[in-house]
């Protein structure tokens, strides 16, 4: 559309899927009146999504008509629209107002990044953060290759993790020299003709990777393995994982999905695209104040480790499979990671108890930084008996 005024003619232009436009009057009204009545009690919601330039708004990738969405039916009598005098043309914002102002609907809004987040904070102690995600042939870093790369590079205050000044952006292709497997074109909608003759700008990339903090990355055991292989620079700097590193599910999510997290903010958006999804996770994680960001600078500070079970009988993997440890087939071993050494000496004391029966076992652990966290590169590593205190912890390597 051309304007963001709403023409009752133009509804199955609108995307609104009702059946004339007394209904959509009706609903604007019913929404209204219906949410002034309930104040801040609200029920269960539907959702709606609200194109974004229909509030002025530009999206990333924009068309020129959005699908219709329907909205649900009113549980009122209809009110003919002769009874609502005076009535004036609904701008989109106007509707979405309304309707989320009604307990029983929901209006997602597409994501709109934020290029500039304006002058620092009085004091600001700033920090660089590289949010980073990647596309690529498949899951395997030591076989498949990075087919696009994308980079947000933002400057935050230490203390509280909030953005400000411009946002450095960078997305590349790459062809990876070999026709691309048909699920990745479907997950992605990259084709071999979009890759053909693409090589991403070493020059910018490292460019944008200097004196960086901290990379943040939305599955970062995912991403760094590629990354590291195709530009070695990344090995140097620390790294945080936005899915692992917090704890999502305390915050009340269902999902750590990051599409499942920006909805969860009212946005939505065109997933599978590195630049995309950047800027997704970048609106994700600065919320509240000190924002996420925040967190993830703090436990890029700490040593986490990596325990094995080393030698479990057998009978023991219902209850380590329980406690979250995962099956390393190649180690043939089960292991699990701990965020510090409170949660290791818990670790080790129900191991003694729960697994090993009390007997003196020795299993492995290895500490882990933010240099060597999510890579394939090992920490410091020692055997230690369950149940020693961690004031007898050696690390070597």
């Amino acid at each position: 559309m051309n304007s963001d005024k709403y023409n009752p003619t133009d509804a199955p232009q609108f995307g609104l899927a009702f059946g004339d436009e007394d209904q959509v009057a009706e609903l604007v009204a019913e929404a209204s009146a219906k949410g002034k009545r309930t104040g801040t009690g609200k029920a269960p919601r539907k959702t709606a999504k609200v194109p974004a330039h229909s509030s002025g708004h530009t999206p990333l990738n924009p068309v020129a008509d959005p699908p219709a969405v329907a909205l649900g039916q009113s549980q009122t009598p209809i009110v003919e629209t002769s009874q609502m005098p005076n009535a004036q043309p609904l701008s989109a914002k106007d509707i979405a107002q309304a309707l989320d102002a009604h307990p029983d609907y929901r209006v997602l809004r597409r994501l709109v990044p934020c290029l500039d987040f304006g002058p620092a904070p009085v004091d600001a102690q700033p920090a660089t953060l590289l949010v980073l995600d990647t596309e690529t042939t498949g899951l395997d870093a030591s076989r498949d290759r990075i087919i696009e790369l994308a980079l947000l590079r933002v400057t935050v205050d230490r203390r509280t993790g909030i953005p400000f000044g411009p946002v450095q952006v960078y997305d590349g292709l790459e062809d990876p020299g070999r026709p691309l497997p048909p699920e990745i074109v479907q997950i992605t909608g990259i084709t071999d003709a979009m890759l053909a003759g693409h090589r991403l700008d070493e020059a910018r990339v490292t460019e944008l990777a200097q004196n960086v903090d901290l990379v943040v990355a939305h599955n970062a055991g995912f991403d760094r393995p590629f990354v590291e292989a195709r530009c070695p620079a990344f090995a140097a700097l620390a790294w945080a994982c936005s899915w692992a590193d917090l704890d999502w599910k305390a915050m009340g999510h269902g999902s750590a999905k990051l599409e499942s997290l920006a909805l969860a903010q009212g946005l939505f958006y065109d997933a599978h695209r590195a630049e995309t999804d950047c800027h997704a996770l970048l609106a994700v994680l600065n919320q509240s104040e000190p924002t996420l960001l925040a967190q993830l600078l703090g436990t890029a500070t700490q040593t986490q480790y990596r325990l094995q079970a080393t030698g479990a009988p057998f009978d023991a993997k219902d209850a380590l499979k329980a406690r979250g440890y995962r099956w390393d087939g190649q180690q043939r071993v089960w292991g699990t990671s701990l965020r510090s050494e409170a949660t290791l000496q818990d670790e080790l004391a129900w191991l003694k108890d729960a697994v090993y029966g009390g007997r003196a076992v020795r299993v492995r652990v290895e500490a882990v930084n933010a240099l060597q966290r999510y890579s394939t590169r090992p920490g410091a590593c020692t055997m230690l008996a369950v149940g020693d205190r961690l004031d007898a912890l050696t690390l070597v390597g």
